[in-house]
C-alpha cells in the first residue's frame, strides 16, 4: 500500500472552511511521522487547569476496528479508516495525583510556585464543587481535543469524520476500560485519507442562530 503525504499544510482558516465529513476512506495508513504530529497537535488543546482529563486511544488494529465499527451501529468509515481516535474522558483526573503537569509548567515557567500552590487547593474544590457535573466537564475538554484533530488532520492532507453514533459500553469493551465507571466516551473520530468527495452543505444565514447580547437580538453580519 502507498503511504501518502502532504508537503504544505493549509492555513487554519483555509483547514476550517474546507473540512467535510467523510464517511469513505482510502486503505492508505498514515505514515508513522504524520500520525504522531497529528497526536502532537491534539493535545495541544487547552482544559481546565490544564488537567488535560481527556483518554486519547488510537485504534489501529484491525479487528479492534471491525469490533469498534460494531460498537458504532456498524458504520463502515470505521473499519475503513487506518485509525479511529477514540476519545474518552477520566470525570475524576482533577482529583488524581497532579505532581507530573505542574512540574512541566514549572520548567517551562509557565507557572510559578505560587500559582502551582493554589492549584493543588483550588482544582481539588472545583473539581468537588462540580458534583455530578464531573463527566460532563470532563467530555467537554475530550471534544475541545477533538476538534483540534479534526482541524489539524485537513490541514496535513487527511479526513475525518467526528462521530456521535455508538454504545459506550461496547466501546469501552474495545478499548480494554470496560471495568471503569468513570470513564466516560466523548466521540470517536476516523482519520484517514478520504475516498469521496464532499461538497459544503451550507449553513444557515447568521441572523437565524447567532444574536448580539440576548437570545432575541439576531446578529445581522
Amino acid at each position: 500500500m502507498s503511504t501518502i503525504t502532504k508537503t504544505q499544510p493549509l492555513d487554519v482558516p483555509s483547514a476550517i472552511v474546507q473540512r467535510r465529513s467523510i464517511k469513505t476512506f482510502k486503505t492508505d495508513p498514515i505514515a508513522p511521522d504524520l500520525l504522531k504530529q497529528l497526536v502532537e497537535l491534539t493535545v495541544a488543546a487547552p482544559s481546565s487547569f490544564n488537567v488535560q482529563a481527556w483518554r486519547i486511544i488510537l485504534v489501529q488494529d484491525e479487528a479492534k476496528r471491525a469490533a469498534l465499527a460494531a460498537a458504532a451501529w456498524n458504520q463502515k468509515q470505521v473499519a475503513e479508516a487506518p485509525v479511529t481516535f477514540v476519545f474518552a474522558a477520566d470525570a475524576n483526573a482533577g482529583e488524581k495525583d497532579l505532581t507530573p503537569i505542574f512540574e512541566i509548567a514549572l520548567e517551562n515557567k509557565a507557572w510559578n510556585e505560587g500559582t502551582v500552590n493554589y492549584f493543588k487547593s483550588s482544582i481539588p474544590q472545583f473539581q468537588a464543587g462540580l458534583g455530578d457535573k464531573r463527566r460532563e466537564y470532563a467530555i467537554k475538554d475530550a471534544i475541545i481535543a477533538s476538534t483540534h484533530l479534526v482541524l489539524a488532520a485537513e490541514s496535513l492532507g487527511l479526513s475525518t469524520c467526528f462521530m456521535n453514533g455508538w454504545i459506550e459500553d461496547k466501546v469501552k469493551e474495545v478499548i480494554g476500560a470496560a471495568d471503569e465507571p468513570d470513564l466516560a466516551i466523548a466521540v470517536l473520530v476516523p482519520v484517514g485519507y478520504a475516498a469521496e468527495p464532499r461538497l459544503n452543505p451550507g449553513r444557515l444565514p447568521l441572523s437565524h442562530n447567532v444574536f448580539v447580547d440576548t437570545i432575541h437580538n439576531p446578529y445581522p453580519g
